[in-house]
């Protein structure tokens, strides 16, 4: 028994060794991502924190819970407008059209890794909806409809690790090291943006967006991690990139 423990703790020292130094950061925000969402899933199941999702909800609502969201009317639809890039109709055609280009550069297996993240992403963010049945604000007026329950925001969650796994696949083809962090960039600004619209547009509560990009981010590491691993033992590096 305590040689096959003592194995088990080798082959694991074994496997971090292995791994690149971006790999450690990779693994590393993985696991503080998972951690997050742990603890906040709990505290959102306790009731903790109810007080401090209303103040920062109605932080967006100036005039009261009665009136509308700071800004004018530009903004208001701006706002709209970034919430739609977190939406499956958006992100289903940009996956669509991303997976038509990598074909013609015959990437097949980064085509089957870009599928495989989103689906199965969107599959858990649907179980945890059911799961936790959370409801929707009902201290303020609504901005956007809605249709499923409210934590995890399915916006932040999905657009987050949609986006970073787009971004993921770019950089595994480009070896410059500026180019790969104003693309990784890019895609965590835009899940930000898209998660705070939520909020601004009364959708969701603080704590549903924090979740959901914690998960999301969470999901795009263990993807992008495993991508990795199956580009070494598979040696389909030619077809997947380099991912350092």
């Amino acid at each position: 028994m305590s040689e096959s423990i003592a194995g088990t703790g080798l082959a694991s020292k074994s496997k971090w060794s292995e791994m690149s130094a971006a790999e450690k950061r990779v693994a590393l925000l993985t696991v503080l991502c998972l951690f997050g969402f742990g603890v906040l899933a709990v505290l959102v199941t306790l009731g903790k924190g109810d007080d401090i999702d209303r103040h920062l909800l109605l932080e967006f609502r100036p005039g009261g819970p009665d009136g509308p969201p700071f800004g004018p009317d530009w903004f208001r639809e701006a706002a709209a407008e970034f919430t739609a890039l977190g939406g499956y109709t958006i992100l289903s055609t940009v996956v669509f059209l991303a997976s038509l280009t990598l074909l013609t550069f015959r990437k097949r297996a980064a085509v089957l890794f870009l599928l495989a993240s989103v689906v199965t992403g969107s599959a858990v963010s649907t179980v945890a909806k059911l799961l936790f049945n959370r409801s929707r604000p009902e201290i303020v007026d609504h901005l956007d409809v809605t249709f499923t329950s409210s934590f995890p925001s399915g916006h932040a969650m999905v657009s987050a690790f949609t986006w970073l796994t787009l971004a993921a696949i770019a950089v595994r083809f480009v070896e410059n090291e500026g180019t790969r962090v104003v693309l990784v960039g890019s895609a965590v600004a835009l899940s930000l943006l898209i998660g705070i619209s939520r909020v601004y547009l009364g959708v969701h509560w603080p704590s549903d967006v924090l979740a959901g990009w914690l998960f999301g981010g969470a999901w795009a590491g263990i993807c992008w991690l495993t991508a990795n691993r199956i580009a070494r033992s598979t040696h389909r590096k030619q077809e997947l990139g380099e991912g350092q």
